[in-house]
């Protein structure tokens, strides 16, 4: 069984900003696939389905992105998923936009909803996809930048990056990781 986890913060408010792609690419594997992301545990909202004939759960966790690891943590020990079957897919503020990077493991980097999700799990040793919401100055508040919706042209191509990072965990779960990285790792605009 594959764990596909999108970070983003719950709320109406949150929605439509950078920090929440992770949510938007959930959201357009469950509109593929058809999986309905409206169960309510683990104080998240998650769906089962089948992709590519692979078991899978899609899920977003609703505490805010600081807080996400908790979850993720609670529903792999219940549903027995080991760290090797989640991919964990998150905003990256020092990517481009358009760019994205698929890895096996690493560290944060300084980002607090992995972060939680590394530290609550106890390991880095899982699949992740960074997508750039990129940033051509550096802001002196990043938290005030990614919780700041796309501007004109950035939504002009939203959607292509979206459709793309689901291609990228579709061919993630059907190829493994580095199968992925080769055919998705790079600019996409």
């Amino acid at each position: 069984m594959k764990l596909i986890v999108g970070l983003g913060n719950p709320g109406f408010r949150y929605r439509n900003t950078r920090h929440n792609i992770g949510f938007r690419i959930v959201a357009e594997i469950s509109k593929r696939y058809k999986i309905a992301v409206n169960k309510k545990k683990y104080n998240a909202l998650f769906g089962f389905g089948t992709i590519c004939g692979e078991n899978a759960i899609l899920f977003m966790p609703q505490a805010y992105m600081n807080l996400s690891g908790d979850s993720v943590r609670e529903i792999m020990k219940k549903k027995g998923i080991s760290s090797s079957d989640l991919l964990v897919i998150y905003d990256d503020i020092d990517l481009k936009f358009g760019s994205m990077r698929l890895r096996e493991k690493g560290r944060s980097a300084g980002h607090k909803g992995l972060g939680s999700v590394i530290d609550l799990l106890g390991t880095s040793e899982f699949s992740r996809l960074k997508v750039g919401i990129g940033r051509e100055i550096k802001p002196d508040d990043t938290s005030e930048f990614v919780l700041k919706a796309f501007d004109s042209g950035e939504k002009k191509h939203l959607k292509k990056i979206v459709e793309i990072s689901a291609d990228c965990v579709v061919s993630w779960v059907e190829n493994g990781t580095s199968a992925a990285m080769a055919l998705f790792n790079r600019e996409h605009l």
